[in-house]
Parts: structure tokens; sequence; C-alpha cells
């Protein structure tokens, strides 16, 4: 006869089946920093990710998500261990994992064992094969696989239920793989991808399929891990530190103590700047970021934006619209007043009859001075609304026409852009906190000609470096797009941005 389990222990068994959180500082052993075997206490970070999965899985049956994250933040262990509890709870689960070097697979099939061998007998499953690539629970038909890229066949003829893909960065045949293995995932309840890496430059597969989760044009949602969640990530501080200006902003941004600034400084003195924002990033910009001196606006200036409270709300309301020019590109649509930009929202696959419709709505709900649409993409959305009788109050603009100030600016986009940057080196204003804006306006490189005069780098330069076309950027550029201040008309516009455009 078989044993009836008592209530408690049906409880404590369906939590540990149901919780991830529970099940992993109960039943999985970790290898700490030290060297000691601990459970797996999931740190900050972990708990981030396990939220944000935990949500998607929740709102869509399964889970699809890119992570970036630095180094040693926790992220490959939670993802195995997430895994692992899958696969030995559940029937017939497949799971595959893939990663950049030979080391770094023998490292997370470790780590996979180690699980294994350190569960309390009442949870460990019965194991008909371990072999340095493989784990097979008999009782279960569920296994445990891990693979290497560079082998462009690689799981190609599996079916897997769960996938994670680690350093997805430096994959020498991402394309092919994303081809192949990650093609073998069913779209189905209960399966999940999860790709995460630390950043390896632009324009590689990861980084392209970050921008598209991060735009929203992907099922793959972006999950960002900053540095500074980790605890053991500061030094202690001498007599003798101080901080640079630049240091101080860094800090008051971030909200950092003086010993995690102590422990970046350390870290910046043995990898250089550039290689800690990569390793180390305090965002997702700042994580691809190659260099920062060829950029029209700087890093400091969006994140003191973006993090700005003190901005007050006043004055006319000025509204930016770049429509989508191509088939990757976004419509994007800014309002502003004054010091303070808001109300970002960026829409894909909408063709100009759809566009006018959603400015219709906004010119009529919204007090509106003035509406600036880009004519590139949007000559068309603009005849409609003049058609419609809001003639007044919407304005084309031409990106490649003459500037107010043709002295100073190369053409209408440059000036935008140029009359941007300023208003955004002056203390206070406000920009929408999103990963997505800040990508956008660090995006455009710069040069002067030889009269002098600003040239800003063209989109489709921008593509071509493997940055997506920053359609949220130009949207905010298009509400400097002229003075619309209707106390500053009589004030000389050419004077700059503060007298009459919205300043």
């Amino acid at each position: 006869m078989a044993a009836v389990l008592k209530p408690e222990t049906l409880r404590t068994l369906n939590l540990l089946r149901t919780d991830f959180a529970v099940y992993a500082e109960a039943a999985l052993k970790v290898r700490s920093k030290s060297g000691s075997i601990q459970p797996l206490r999931l740190n900050r970070a972990q708990r981030h990710i396990h939220e944000r999965l935990e949500a998607q899985r929740q709102d869509t049956g399964k889970v699809r998500a890119l992570i970036l994250k630095g180094r040693q933040q926790g992220c490959s262990t939670y993802v195995e261990g997430r895994f692992f509890w899958r696969t030995v709870w559940d029937q017939g689960i497949r799971t595959f994992i893939l990663t950049h070097e030979e080391s770094a697979s023998a490292n997370l099939f470790e780590m996979a064992c180690r699980y294994l061998e350190n569960l309390p007998d009442e949870l460990k499953p019965s194991v008909n094969t371990q072999n340095a690539k493989e784990l097979r629970f008999s009782a279960l038909d569920s296994g445990y696989k891990v693979g290497t890229a560079g082998n462009k066949a690689v799981g190609r003829s599996s079916t897997v239920q769960l996938f994670h893909g680690s350093e997805v960065a430096f994959w020498p045949n991402a394309e092919e793989h994303a081809a192949g293995i990650m093609q073998a995932i069913p779209d189905e309840p209960g399966t999940e991808s999860i790709l995460e890496s630390t950043a390896n430059g632009m324009g590689n597969y990861f980084h392209i399929q970050w921008q598209l989760a991060e735009r929203d044009q992907s099922p793959y949602i972006a999950i960002f891990v900053p540095w500074y969640w980790q605890d053991e990530y500061q030094s202690e501080v001498p007599a003798d530190f101080q901080l640079t200006p630049e240091e101080n902003a860094y800090k008051d941004t971030y909200l950092l103590t003086t010993e995690q600034m102590a422990w970046r400084r350390n870290k910046i003195s043995s990898l250089g700047e550039v290689k800690f924002m990569q390793e180390y990033p305090a965002n997702s910009t700042e994580a691809f970021q190659t260099s920062g001196e060829d950029c029209l606006i700087k890093a400091e200036q969006i994140m003191r934006a973006r993090q700005d409270k003190s901005a007050d709300e006043y004055g006319p309301l000025v509204v930016g619209v770049d429509p989508a020019r191509f088939g990757d590109d976004r419509t994007s649509i800014i309002r502003r007043r004054t010091r303070v930009a808001f109300g970002l929202e960026s829409h894909c696959k909408k063709d100009n009859m759809e566009i006018a419709g959603i400015c219709t709505r906004i010119l009529n709900e919204e007090p509106v001075e003035r509406m600036f649409i880009d004519l590139g993409g949007g000559a068309g959305i603009v005849d409609r609304l003049n058609e419609l009788g809001y003639r007044n109050r919407v304005e084309g603009v031409n990106f490649g026409e003459k500037a107010l100030e043709p002295d100073k600016y190369f053409n209408k986009r440059a000036e935008m852009w140029g009359l941007m940057r300023d208003w955004l080196d002056e203390n206070p204003c406000r920009i929408p906190d999103e990963d997505s804006l800040h990508a956008d306006l660090m995006a455009p490189g710069y040069k002067f000609d030889s009269n002098s005069r600003l040239v800003l780098e063209k989109k489709e330069d921008i593509k071509k470096r493997g940055l997506a076309s920053p359609d949220e950027g130009d949207a905010l550029a298009l509400t400097f797009a002229s003075p619309v201040n209707p106390e500053a008309k009589n004030i000389d516009p050419y004077r700059g941005f503060l007298s009459g455009y919205a300043a």
C-alpha cells in the first residue's frame, strides 16, 4: 500500500515545485567566489531577473528574454538553476545550454552536476546517463545537454523546451545558431529561451537582438543588470580619496556609496574606462559604447536628464513626430513643455493613415501649440492633417533644408540636434527615463565641415555601424524645429534655443 503523505509535506513539496526561489535556497548548492559550497540564495540581480521572467511567463505562458549584464553577477548561475529545477521536476523536458567556448561549457555543466550531487535524496531523480556533456533522467524522460558555439550544426536536430544561450555576443557563428538550435524551440506554453551576455561591441547578433527587444520589436524582453547591484563591488576608501567632478556626478546619478566609487576607480585603473563600461555597465547604452568621444550628446548629459526631478513643466506644448521610413524603423512621438520632455511613444508597422489617426487624437485631446512632423517619411501625414483642418498647428520639417543659423549648422537636422544638445546641457531638464531614448540620443556622431558648421551623421551611416535608426532621438529633436513660444515671437530666434524654442 502506498504511503500517504502528510498535508504539511504536500504543502512543502508544492512550494518547492512552484517557487524557484524557495527551491533554490532549500535544494541547490553553488560554489561561492571564496570557494565554499553554499545554498543558492538569490542576490539582487538574480531576484530582478527572476521577477521579470516570472511576470512574462504569467503574461504569455512562456519565457523569451535577453539579459545584458556585467561580469560575475550570477546570471548564468540563476539560469542554470532555473532550468535544472524544471528538468528534474517536469516530464519530457529537453534542456540545451550553448556557450561561447569549451571551458564555459564545462563550467556550466559542472554547475548542473553540482546541483544534482547536492540535492536532498528525497528530491533527487534517477539518472541513466551522466557524461561530460549530458544528464538524462530516465523516469522523467527529461535531459540536460551542453554544447559550444563554433560547430554550426550543434543542436540542429533537437527539439528543445528550455534553451540557455550564454555569452551570446561572443558566439562565432551566432546567425547560424539562430537559424538552427533556436529554431528547435517550439512556440508553445512552458518553453523558455534565455540569451545572456556581457557586451562585445556593436553590430553583432546579440547587440542587434538587444536593440529589437529594447524597442518592443521582438518577442524577447530586454533585462539589464547594472554592476552596482553587487554588494561585493566596493573597496576600502583611502584617507586621501577625493572624487573628481565627473565621479561626483556619476555617484549622484546612480546613488552610489564612496566605497563603490573607490572600487570603480580601481577597476578603471586596471581595465581602462571603455573596457570598464563594457564589462561593468551602469546602463545598457554604456555597455555597447565603444567610445563616447564621437557622440554629439554625451552620456552624462542624458543620465542627468533621466534622473532629474526638479525641472518644472510649463509653457507651450510641442510635439515631435518622426514617422517610419523603412520596415525596421519606428514611428516615434514625444511631447515637450519647456524644460520637460514626456509622453514618449513608438509604433511599429503602422501606415501613414494610422499614424495620421494617432496624431489627430493627440491634437484633439491635448493642448498642442505645434506638432512638428518629419517630411522625409511623413509628407502624407502632414497632407492629411492639413486636410482635416490642423494646418495652423502642424508643421512639416525637411531635415535636409537650410538651418535658421546657416553659418553654424550644415542643415536643419544638425541645427535641431545642436539645439537639443544645448537644452540638455542647461539644468534642470528632464527626459523620459528610457534606455531606448538614451541609446538614440547617443547614436549620431558629428563633425565640422570646412566652414566650421556642425554636420550630424546620417541615419543611413548610423545603421551601417550596426545601430538602429535613432527615431526617438529625432522625434525629440523635432521639438526644436522652430520657435513656438507665443510670448517670445518678437525675440530674435537666431540668438538660440532659449529665445522662443519652448526653452
